[in-house]
Order: structure tokens, then sequence, then C-alpha cells
């Protein structure tokens, strides 16, 4: 290896940990892994699934593999496949020629021509229905289909991209997703983990939609209180990166000053519930890191980051027994309780050997 190909290294491996676009925020581990999948992925034409919750920001990294990708110069098209029924989604998805059903005056092009050449984006695929979902399977297989009411065969070339907010593998078991299609999507998946899984992105964040509000908004809050920031940090966030938008420009309309203060965020984020508990969880780890010392499980000396590990692993493991026998033995259950994935907490399960 020659000496420049050596020096030159270190810097593509920052590269490809930046984020891709700048609409993508956070430089934590996990985002960091994202951001290296979404280059890596780009560069091909393998089908994308995208999985996560509402509001992770599916469709940002969907724009991320198309701007990154060869196609990028064409469209991306956007489809929501839950927003309609699936007669209209069928007619929205492929066109339809004139007369083909009441209220069709004229021919319509569809999402997949408008999309040839480009990408075309699928949003909640979970929500097809099995009849449209043979559709998908012919085009993503054959890159070909028909218009609704018209005979004539279109070929089409375009890069799908679906994301779903609901597991899949669920769909499948419970017979309302299609297997096939399921393979034929899931070349490479991406697992965008909600907000409260990257909590150490929060701050860099809230700083990003600061700046996108003040301007919108001619205003000057460039400063956050530290207890707003705590409690900010300290949220469960069920609506991810989309909630905490929501509520920072909330409170950069609502302030009189320069300062993101406790008072101008949601009652639910003023509550003390959440500083209590935040108590009791230090009191619980002084505890267990006492007891974790005399059982000699770490030894003594420059092992902090040991020490906390262990003490870390025990109480999400007690907190998971506790959260699964509540659920009946329910993994399904036990993963909305815990507000985490259910191929998460079947990982933690055999880590901690907590399989039944």
């Amino acid at each position: 290896m020659s000496r420049d190909a050596f020096n030159n290294r270190p810097h593509r491996a920052a590269e490809t940990s930046r984020p891709p676009t700048p609409e993508l925020i956070g430089s934590g581990e996990a985002m960091q892994q994202i951001y290296r999948l979404t280059r890596q992925v780009a560069r091909s034409s393998a089908s994308v699934l995208l999985l996560g919750e509402t509001g992770t920001g599916k469709e940002l990294i969907a724009k991320a593999i198309h701007q990154l990708s060869p196609r990028g110069s064409g469209p991306f098209v956007r489809v929501n496949c839950g927003a309609l029924s699936e007669s209209l989604l069928e007619s929205e998805l492929f066109g339809h020629v004139r007369g083909s059903f009441t209220g069709a005056v004229s021919n319509r092009t569809g999402r997949f021509e408008a999309a040839h050449t480009g990408t075309i984006f699928l949003d909640e695929i979970n929500s097809t229905t099995p009849k449209l979902q043979v559709k998908l399977l012919r085009v993503l297989q054959e890159q070909e289909f028909e218009r609704v009411g018209d005979t004539q065969t279109i070929e089409v070339d375009a890069r799908v991209i679906a994301a779903s907010n609901r597991d899949l593998a669920e769909e499948i078991e419970s017979g309302s997703f299609r297997e096939d299609l399921y393979y034929r999507l899931n070349v490479v998946p991406i697992y965008l983990p909600p907000l409260r899984e990257r909590r150490e992105d929060i701050r860099e964040l809230v700083g990003y939609f600061l700046n996108i509000y003040n301007e919108a908004n001619d205003r000057y809050v460039l400063h956050i209180a530290a207890d707003a920031m705590q409690a900010l940090e300290d949220y469960h966030w069920p609506g991810n990166v989309r909630e905490l938008q929501n509520y920072v420009e909330r409170a950069v309309v609502l302030a009189e000053g320069d300062e993101l203060t406790l008072e101008l965020l949601p009652g639910a984020l003023q509550s003390s519930e959440g500083r209590r508990i935040r108590r009791r969880q230090r009191a619980d780890l002084e505890t267990l890191t006492y007891e974790v010392v005399q059982e000699g499980l770490v030894c003594a000396g420059p092992s902090g980051d040991n020490l906390h590990n262990k003490i870390v692993d025990r109480v999400e493991r007690e907190l998971i027994a506790q959260v699964l026998a509540a659920s009946d033995g329910v993994q399904t259950k036990a993963a909305a309780r815990l507000g985490i994935n259910r191929n998460t907490l079947h990982k933690k399960l055999k880590e901690y050997g907590l399989e039944t």
C-alpha cells in the first residue's frame, strides 16, 4: 500500500460516519452506523427496507439513498400507502385509463411511471392489501405493470425503497403480508432506532431545530435552560424526532426572550414525575454498585467503565424480566411496554439468558 493511500484511510473512515445529507442530524454511534450503511447501499441498485417507529426519519434516509445514488438526478417519488384505500392506492401507484372506474374521466400516469429512472419510496408498506402486494411483487421482479383498466404492459426502471412502522415478520405470521414480497423488499434492511434509544443526539437535534425555527419566525432563541434540556433528555419521546421538532417550534414561537425555558415545553415534560424516577434510579444504582463490588464482579482500581457496564446490565436484565413476567411472557407486548423493537428485545433475552 502506498503512503498516500495509507494516509487517506482515516479521512475516508471519518467521511463515512458523517451525515450524508445536511438534514440528517446526530453524531451518536447508532446514527453513524446508519450513515455508513446509507452510503454503502446507495451505490447499489438493491431494494431497501427501512424499519422503525413513526417519526424516526425514514423518509430522510430514503432521500439520502436516492441523492447519493447514480439515480440522484432522476425523480424521487413518495407514496404514503397508509393514506389511501386499496382501489385509490392501486390507481395512484399504477395509473388508470379513462372509463376504468367511476370518476376516471381521463388517463392518468401512476407514481411508478413518474419515478422512471429514479426512486419510488413506498411509506407504510405494511398497510397494503395482499391483492395489491401481488402487483407490487411483479413490478419488483419483472419491472413491468399495466394501468388500471388497461391491457398494455408498461416497462419501468425505478428503484424501490419501502418503509414500515410495523414488524413485518408478525404481519406475515398473521397472514396480512406476503412472505415473498417481504424477502424481495428486504434485500438491505436499515433499522432506525427511536429517539429514546439515541438520547445522546437530543442536544444536537434541538440546536438544529432552533436554527430552523428562529430563521422561519425571525426569532433569536439562542440559549437553552439547564432544566429544560434535562427535561428534553429525560422524556420518553413516543413521537420520536418529529415530536421533538414540534416542541422546539412551539417553544420558539412562544418565547419572549432569547432562552428556551422549561415553561415553554408541554406539561408532560414539565412534570416532576420524571425527576422523581431519576432520583429513584440513582438510588437503585448506588445500591447495585455496592452489591456488585461486594460480589466481586469487578476489580478495584481503574475499572470504572467495567463497573458501570455491569450495573447497567444488571438493572436492564431485572427490568426486562419483570416486564416480561407482567406481559405473561408475550414478547410483542413486553417490547411495546419497554418501548423497544421486538427484535431488540429478542437479542436482550438471549444476551441475558432469559429465553424460555
